[in-house]
């Protein structure tokens, strides 16, 4: 059985890495040391402009927590207008209440605003006490899936609570592991969970000479040959 996998890419250099190395889906981001923001109109044009593999797009509006005002629940509506617009094949969102429950109030526009789109809930749901109660909420939304950790630090540390969450949904919504996913535990994740694809950055640190600047800092780039492996270990 062939399995899907999506990488996370937050630079068109990664972008182009993932549809090299055969991923079946990019989710486009910005700034993915801080866990991603929505990516900016110059990236999303290009990136869509050069793929020809689907292109989800983030719609985060800043770092940090998920329970959103009405500014910037207007701004994240105006980001999915743009992505549809420019001719994303998806987009990714998600927003909580105070309380850490899903923000159905606040959601509900979102989806309405995505239109035909099919939309992800992102890893804000593992911000969620009660994700038993928060898969319910996702799924009378209409998403299409969650990206999860299981509310572990990791995909492979969250298996046992992705395989409880995938038998609740049952079908109705697709459970996606995403957070340290690699070619050491991919088979071991899907093993586990049940899962019919995976999220992952497949990166490495660039290395070699750089221009001189005071404002350098380490960069991680998508590696074609890493996403190459994982594409091979999904199809085995």
């Amino acid at each position: 059985m062939s399995r899907r996998l999506e990488i996370c890419a937050a630079s068109l250099h990664s972008a182009r890495a993932a549809q090299a190395g055969g991923a079946h889906r990019i989710e486009l981001c910005q700034n993915l040391e801080q866990g991603g923001i929505t990516p900016s109109y110059g990236l999303l044009r290009q990136v869509l402009r050069e793929l020809t593999i689907p292109v989800f797009v983030l719609i985060r509006p800043r770092p940090g927590h998920f329970a959103y005002d009405a500014g910037e629940l207007a701004i994240m509506r105006a980001d999915i207008d743009l992505s549809r617009e420019l001719g994303a094949a998806g987009v990714v969102l998600g927003a909580l209440t105070a309380a850490g429950r899903v923000d159905v109030a606040a959601c509900r526009p979102l989806l309405e605003a995505a239109g035909p789109l099919p939309v992800t809930f992102h890893r804000a749901f593992d911000d969620c006490p009660d994700q038993a109660a928060a898969l319910e909420d996702v799924i009378g939304l209409g998403c299409r899936r969650v990206l999860t950790s299981g509310g572990a630090a990791t995909a492979a540390a969250g298996a046992a609570q992705l395989a409880a969450l995938g038998r609740q949904a049952a079908g109705r919504i697709g459970i996606l592991p995403g957070a340290g996913i690699t070619a050491a535990n991919a088979r071991a994740v899907l093993a586990a969970t049940g899962a019919p694809e995976l999220h992952t950055s497949a990166k490495r640190r660039v290395t070699g000479p750089q221009p001189a600047s005071m404002f350098g800092a380490e960069q991680w780039e998508t590696d074609a040959a890493l996403v190459a492996e994982l594409v091979g270990l999904l199809a085995d």
